[in-house]
């Protein structure tokens, strides 16, 4: 592998570059005309346009990737996650192209494509599945016939759809009533959102957690999986927080897990990253629920808590390369990770998208912290892709420590211009049930319907005012013992101590 074509944009074409300049792969990054200035544009060691803007006429153009390819003489591409991340036919392409396709095989792409074929997959190696309906409901098939099937199923129950993900086609009915509506809903969101309006039926399993757990793959067959990712913090069926390790999961369990994942991966004679997402029940029974074939938004957690770097292990795979790393060291967590996405969204707003000039931008660093990004100092979020920012990533030597750095390194972090999830984040560590790790996938939207629409922003506009209060009174007490203030005007042993309780209450 000589020159490599990143078909992507933002922090994850970053991210790709910086991986192949350190093994010494030169990079050929693509743009739309609206990332022309962007990050992975200046990173990489060319770039060539793809003339448009909107992803339809760009990212997901597979015959001008393809053209860029024989053009620049890339002979491999990485697909990076979204776009065309997990479209066998990409994979087909690239490969018939004579590039070298930094994935899975295209069969293992289809085949845990669909949700429906994953979970037959799944079960053919012995992995338990969620109950449900045997193969997609077709769009076609008449709501009495489907309703037939919800009475096997039971309620309540989830109508998903076959392909895609983020929610997106998902519907729970508690009620037979409840079914056409449900149904005809979430096949024309499918279609919308996927162009395939094909569903099947999920018994819904109440308050679990959604563990998942990452692996790799090689052309020898060999599987190393990792130390588990918790995603159960979610909104609206989508992930919001991911961590590693697990607050539920023990050695046993971790173990059972990685067993679980391997055994679904080698049905497929999977290589490269993947991941293998489970359901997890308050007792500790545990569902294959569905299998990403690419690298994962979260994967960054992962690397923190191994110390493996699983884009560079990527490219090895691809360029033929065996897997060398220690299984046991895999599932050994070292210290905890935490990760949020710092999104262009108005969580007062529901979290409506707000694309704009970032005018500012300035991540936090210092010990234990990672900033993902795909912006310098400013930058645009174009209204034409998904708005994530950066991911933020805090490690600890224990769950403690990364939660606390996690906290510190959201009061440093700086974006102006556009709308952003971070007053959203600064609330959510302080709330007991985070702080102690003690959720389910549903725990998030419970918890925002119960605030009946306050104003995150102006939580995070009390902490900033009660922060400088804070400061004012410390430096007046020091005055006072004839200490003098501090040298840089802070007080971050007396802000650190005040919980979001304690500032509510100050302002009453």
């Amino acid at each position: 592998m000589r020159k490599l074509l990143v078909a992507n944009r933002g922090e994850i074409a970053v991210r790709v570059i910086r991986a192949c300049r350190e093994l010494g792969i030169a990079t050929v990054a693509v743009y739309s005309d609206c990332d022309r200035a962007a990050l992975h544009v200046r990173l990489a060691d060319e770039a060539w346009p793809l003339d448009g803007n909107a992803a339809l006429d760009t990212y997901l153009r597979i015959d001008k990737l393809l053209d860029v390819v024989r053009s620049s003489g890339a002979d491999a591409v990485h697909p990076g996650y979204g776009f065309l991340a997990e479209h066998a036919g990409f994979a087909v392409a690239c490969r018939d192209a004579g590039a070298i396709y930094v994935g899975p095989s295209p069969r293992a792409i289809e085949v845990m494509g669909s949700k429906t074929t994953a979970r037959a997959a799944a079960a053919a190696a012995g992995v338990p599945v969620v109950p449900g309906s045997v193969g997609a409901i077709p769009p076609d098939a008449p709501e009495p016939q489907v309703a037939d099937q919800a009475r096997g199923v039971g309620y309540p129950l989830l109508i998903k759809a076959v392909a895609g993900g983020g929610g997106k086609g998902m519907r729970m009915v508690t009620s037979a009533p409840e079914l056409g509506g449900a149904l005809r809903a979430a096949r024309s969101e499918a279609n919308s959102a996927f162009g395939d309006s094909r569903v099947y039926l999920e018994r819904y399993v109440s308050q679990p957690r959604h563990v998942e757990v990452q692996l790799l793959g090689d052309a020898e067959g060999a599987i190393v999986p990792f130390v588990e990712r918790d995603c159960s913090i979610q909104r609206r069926h989508q992930k919001v927080v991911e961590e590693s390790p697990s607050p539920a999961v023990g050695a046993t369990l971790r173990r059972e897990l990685a067993d679980a994942a391997v055994r679904v991966a080698k049905e497929v004679q999977y290589t490269s990253a993947g991941t293998v997402e489970f359901l997890l029940t308050p007792d500790g029974t545990f569902y294959f629920l569905e299998m990403n074939t690419r690298l994962q938004v979260e994967h960054p957690v992962t690397e923190a808590v191994t110390g493996v770097d699983l884009v560079q292990w990527q490219l090895r795979i691809a360029d033929g390369g065996p897997l060398t790393i220690d299984p046991d060291v895999a599932l050994t967590p070292r210290g905890h990770a935490i990760e949020v996405r710092v999104y262009a969204e108005d969580p007062d707003t529901g979290f409506l998208p707000s694309p704009g000039y970032v005018t500012h931008f300035r991540p936090p660093s210092g010990p234990g912290i990672r900033d993902d990004s795909g912006l310098l100092a400013a930058g645009d979020v174009p209204v034409h892709y998904d708005p994530l920012i950066s991911k933020l990533v805090a490690w600890g030597a224990d769950r403690d420590r990364a939660v606390a750095r996690l906290a510190r390194a959201l009061r440093e972090y700086e974006i102006d211009g556009v709308r952003t999830t971070l007053p959203f984040f600064r609330w959510l560590v302080e709330e007991e049930n985070f702080v102690t790790g003690a959720v389910d996938t549903g725990w998030l939207d419970r918890v925002i319907a119960a605030r009946n629409g306050e104003s995150f922003a102006s939580i995070d506009e009390d902490t900033a005012r009660l922060a400088a209060i804070a400061v004012a009174l410390a430096q007046h007490a020091r005055a006072a013992a004839g200490g003098g203030s501090a040298p840089d005007g802070s007080a971050p042993e007396l802000r650190d101590r005040w919980t979001l309780a304690a500032r509510r209450e100050a302002l009453r």
